[in-house]
């Protein structure tokens, strides 16, 4: 194998497929990159037996080939190449040669036939959705995705083709995310399926914020996501996702509006004097006007105000600053429409338009009596 390429080129492409490379594994191929070179492309993948990422370039192939490199060890010496033609070949005995400018390097490889074929996915049709958007839905509901292994399916993102929209719900029983937005088009019908955060994480990563088209294929056990060059091949997982249309209080007993902004610079502040070993819950009270916040630890005590729009007559609730923090952060929404009904049931945020495009809901925390 041989072929010839440009730097900038070949380290993205190697930096994107190795967000798949396993760190460690019992397999040695799989902390390794496959590299494909064939008809003027180079085609460099990473799998780690769950997540498959494969990412191709224009090329110079003089001779057609395959290895496998070590992810790390690969993109360090690419990284550090001088900005020219980056030269790869391949001897007959797995022997690498990796040649740039006056910079020369020599490791071995692995043959390709010790990598394990990526999961081949049946395209019996798709859903197409703008690049930037979908890369915002990953990002705005992921931080709700659960890490309770004993619960696997909520270790996922809940897709739903419905109509002419795509909803993503990510839930881990304290706090859950919900997204929506029109689909550029679909071509498989009403359909759910749940693909694993670890692997949007990767993909939203991989997503740049313009209006290419993302193309989304459910297969029967994997999902394949296709942007530009790259194919990222995900598992699905399976089971019983949660009821989430009806966790979610239809009507709040007190509604009010608030600066979405105005709201996470009084969490922060307050949220000061809490961290992982001194946690305490956020004590906000909700009076005419203002919501009044304050926390206390052993470190001393924090208050703060943020003005709302409405009152919920002086409603008392503690939140765990940082799922209330995630949730506002992640609101696509300057202002936002909160619902309450008691200090024990869940907090909605919703737009103020009235749309369904966002909701995230929140439990709240128990306060004991004599706290702050």
């Amino acid at each position: 194998m041989k072929f010839n390429c440009e730097k900038a080129l070949l380290i993205n492409t190697i930096n994107i497929a190795s967000r798949a490379a396993a760190a460690k594994s019992a397999i040695t191929s799989l902390e390794g990159l496959l590299v494909e070179a064939y008809n003027d492309t180079v085609t460099i993948s990473g799998f780690d037996m769950k997540t498959g990422i494969k990412s191709s370039l224009p090329a110079d192939v003089v001779d057609n080939g395959s290895i496998v490199l070590n992810s790390r060890l690969f993109g360090d010496i690419v990284r550090k190449l001088p900005e020219d033609t980056v030269t790869v070949s391949v001897d007959e005995n797995g022997m690498t040669n990796i040649k740039c400018g006056l910079a020369d390097f020599n490791i071995m490889g692995i043959s390709a036939e010790d990598y394990p074929d990526l999961p081949s996915v049946d395209e019996i049709g798709a859903v197409y959705m703008e690049e930037g958007v979908l890369r915002s839905m990953i990002a705005q509901t992921n931080f709700a995705v659960s890490d309770n292994e004993p619960r696997p399916i909520h270790t996922g993102e809940l897709f739903e083709a419905e109509g002419e929209y795509l909803t993503v719900v990510a839930v881990d029983g304290y706090r859950l995310a919900v997204r929506r937005e029109k689909m550029k088009r679909c071509e498989t019908g009403d359909c759910s399926f749940v693909v694993p955060g670890s692997a949007l994480s990767e993909l939203g990563k991989i997503l740049g914020e313009g209006e290419d088209e993302v193309k989304i294929v459910p297969g029967a056990k994997h999902i394949m996501f296709v942007t530009g060059q790259t194919v990222v091949i995900s598992r699905r997982l399976e089971g019983e996702f949660l009821n989430y249309r009806n966790a979610i209080p239809k009507n709040g007993k007190y509604t009010l509006e608030i600066s979405r902004q105005d709201l996470i610079s009084s969490v922060e502040r307050v949220s000061l004097i809490i961290d992982d070993r001194l946690k305490s819950p956020l004590r906000c009270v909700f009076s005419d006007g203002v919501v009044r916040i304050s926390s206390s630890t052993p470190l001393g005590m924090a208050y703060d105000e943020c003005p709302v729009t409405g009152s919920a007559e002086n409603l008392e609730i503690g939140f765990n600053n940082k799922y209330i923090l995630d949730a506002l952060k992640a609101a696509p929404a300057d202002y936002l429409t909160v619902q309450l009904t008691s200090g024990v049931a869940p907090c909605v945020m919703l737009p103020t338009d009235e749309s369904d495009s966002f909701i995230y809901m929140i439990l709240p925390v128990r306060l004991r009596p004599n706290e702050n």
